[in-house]
């Protein structure tokens, strides 16, 4: 599998960031190898399963102040938004430790916002503008997104997360009572209160656009390996080779944009990440009878409901555990459960409903913010990885800063929030 090496590059991991890393490098004239272990946008990956909000409403952090005190609930209720399974607390508490501290304090929150802010800005027109390019622009819509509350006073006592919102340019309408119900008649009637954020997008089907994304990369001259990478060999003049099971890659740069496996690849890269999965989870209800018809966020499930191509998906959850420990469906059932009180018309038939489940791993670092950043051991690799809630809607910022990268130029926004040594890292042995 070796190729002659020149202005190549290999783009290892084909989801929604490697797929808008390629047409990045395409349109500065390099050639792109991308490598993944499956079918773009298929199953494994999780682009195929994501909420599908492109949102420049998501700058606020998961962890924020006061949550830890929340983290005893968490461990002790199995229907609670974040859950952690008890046999993997030990290995994953230096992750929740960093977790916890990220979000301590007010100005800590405020700096995430910003840097998050950086990459979301004009979110929706990126993905519109690269979705027309590549001939796929029926699978981004720009109508809004609808965050809902039972009352004024629930949406008030989210004050911070609106304050962060709007300290980094998002705009919204509000909406009451019957006004609400006016824009949103499939909305249950307990919600009397919602902002409006009418510059958000959703993707009408996460997989087939990153399919439809890497096929146009392909018509351009991109190659696909159906391979997994495995490390690396480095080798005079800065040259790499990409190591897969199927054998090694020659390029100029190598990224790393695989999601949840990036950990490991960039660990022999000369970097130490706390990368972990938040296993995410979805249901979906195939041509149900009454849908909103814009993605619907209630405040009290925090569960992202969106329509899909012919289905309503609603997903969320986050459960901390094994990369590779066995889906808990429960977790599934809690956002049927909410998806029918949040539209209640779809549970009149209940038992006719057509459901598929899906479980996945959110890559996802300790502060909220991916790592988009140059090995610290090889400038021929770089990181595109850990973009946790994010990764659909930061996309194409995320693929512009990563090709200045690859270039050796310095991005247009501020890169420091998203280096890799900001975390406490040492020497891969």
């Amino acid at each position: 599998m070796n190729g002659d090496v020149g202005r190549h590059a290999v783009v290892i991991g084909c989801g929604i960031v490697g797929a808008c890393i390629a047409h990045a490098l395409l349109n500065e004239g390099w050639q792109v190898r991308l490598i993944e272990p499956g079918p773009p946008g298929g199953e494994q990956a999780a682009s195929f399963g994501n909420g599908a909000f492109i949102s420049p409403a998501s700058v606020v952090p998961i962890s924020t102040p006061g949550l830890w005190k929340k983290i005893p609930t968490y461990l002790l209720s199995s229907t609670s938004p974040l859950t952690i399974r008890w046999r993997y607390l030990p290995r994953l508490f230096p992750w929740l430790c960093r977790f916890m501290l990220a979000g301590w304090t007010v100005p800590k929150v405020e700096q995430t916002a910003r840097a998050l802010g950086s990459l979301l800005q004009d979110c929706a027109d990126r993905h519109r503008i690269l979705s027309k390019q590549c001939g796929c622009d029926h699978f981004i819509r720009q109508d809004g997104l609808l965050y809902v509350y039972p009352s004024r006073a629930e949406f008030e006592l989210d004050a911070l997360a609106w304050r962060l919102r709007r300290e980094n340019g998002v705009v919204w309408r509000e909406l009451e009572d019957d006004d609400l119900h006016r824009f949103e008649p499939a909305l249950n009637r307990r919600y009397q209160f919602a902002a409006l954020v009418e510059k958000g997008g959703n993707c009408t089907d996460p997989g087939r656009y990153v399919s439809a994304l890497v096929c146009s990369a392909l018509t351009r001259g991109a190659t696909l390996i159906d391979a997994r990478a495995t490390g690396f060999v480095f080798s005079e003049g800065m040259r790499v080779s990409v190591q897969t099971d199927r054998g090694g890659v020659q390029c100029d740069k190598a990224v790393i944009a695989a999601g949840i496996f990036s950990k490991p690849l960039a660990a022999q890269a000369g970097d130490i990440i706390p990368l972990e999965s938040e296993r995410g989870y979805h249901v979906e209800i195939a041509a149900p009878a009454s849908t909103p018809h814009i993605p619907v966020l209630p405040s009290d499930g925090k569960v992202a409901n969106t329509p899909i191509a012919g289905r309503l998906r609603a997903s969320g959850q986050v459960e901390l555990a094994s990369l590779h420990a066995p889906p808990n469906w429960k977790r599934a059932d809690i956002l049927l459960k909410q998806l029918l009180v949040t539209f209640p018309e779809l549970s009149k038939n209940q038992r006719d409903l057509a459901i598929t489940r899906w479980q996945g791993h959110r890559p996802s670092t300790p502060d909220s913010l991916p790592v988009i950043d140059v090995s610290s051991s090889c400038r021929s690799i770089v990181y595109a990885f850990g973009h946790g809630h994010v990764g659909l809607a930061s996309a194409p910022r995320t693929a512009e800063l990563v090709a200045a990268l690859v270039a050796d130029r310095e991005p247009s926004i501020d890169r420091n929030p998203f280096r890799a040594t900001r975390f406490r890292w040492r020497k891969a042995s």
